[in-house]
């Protein structure tokens, strides 16, 4: 038997939110790519305005910050109302506004940091099983939530509380809704600059596949995961990463 993955997300609707670029982008358009409709979110109407005309009619957007509760209800509003049904949903919104080691960072940073990262995630979430989610979830983390994160040390504390969150909404929502998270590593996107930026190829060196990723290199496992192909997967973390992983310790 074979299987036409072109069309896995026909007549289906996702949400994706922090989709104006990026990673996020990659898998709004992704989505579109395999027949899915998509309402993406962001914080710039400008900018979303671009990201609907590049995909197309079967998106549409809807600006505002991810952590507002007004925010929120309007995008839901406006699914119900154009869509009458919501599919999947895609947390990809996080935010990382200090560099540097973890003793020295500000405590409003560190609050803003969990409130966009996790508690967003979580009330994303919330909201859309009230707007009737009916299939899956995939939560964007990152590898620095997998271990000690130098300079990014509480983006990293903040994604492995997503990562947590992941395997507490799988448990709970089975069997109805699969829940699973991505964690990639160092993507090439400007949310990620500063970390290869000037020295793209010394930072490349430290993946056994010799290059940085690539926003596609994250879509297409976001869409498998999103996809009935993961039908028996739930609860889970796939790190997207090189294969840094496996570097030997010695």
């Amino acid at each position: 038997m074979t299987h036409d993955h072109s069309r896995r997300f026909a007549g289906t609707v996702s949400l994706v939110t922090g989709s104006s670029r990026g990673i996020g982008f990659a898998i709004a358009r992704r989505l579109v790519d395999e027949g899915g409709a998509v309402v993406i979110t962001g914080r710039k109407q400008d900018s979303l305005d671009a990201a609907v005309a590049e995909l197309g009619s079967a998106a549409t957007a809807v600006a505002g910050r991810a952590d507002d509760p007004d925010h929120r209800a309007a995008v839901f509003a406006h699914i119900a109302e154009r869509h009458g049904r919501l599919d999947h949903l895609v947390n990809n919104t996080g935010i990382n506004p200090v560099y540097g080691p973890i003793v020295d960072i500000d405590a409003e940073a560190v609050r803003k940091i969990l409130e966009v990262n996790v508690v967003s995630a979580l009330d994303w979430t919330r909201a859309a099983l009230a707007a009737g989610l009916s299939r899956s979830v995939v939560n964007i983390a990152s590898v620095a939530g997998l271990g000690a994160s130098p300079n990014i040390a509480f983006y990293g504390i903040s994604k492995a509380a997503l990562i947590n969150l992941t395997a507490q909404l799988a448990y709970e929502l089975a069997p109805g809704i699969r829940v699973n998270a991505v964690a990639p590593a160092v993507i090439k996107t400007a949310f990620a600059r500063a970390l290869y930026e000037g020295h793209e190829a010394e930072a490349s060196a430290a993946y056994p596949l010799a290059r940085l990723g690539e926003v596609a290199d994250v879509a297409g496992p976001v869409a498998f995961l999103l996809s009935d192909d993961a039908a028996w997967i739930t609860g889970q973390t796939l790190p997207i990463d090189g294969g840094a992983g496996i570097r030997p310790l010695v």
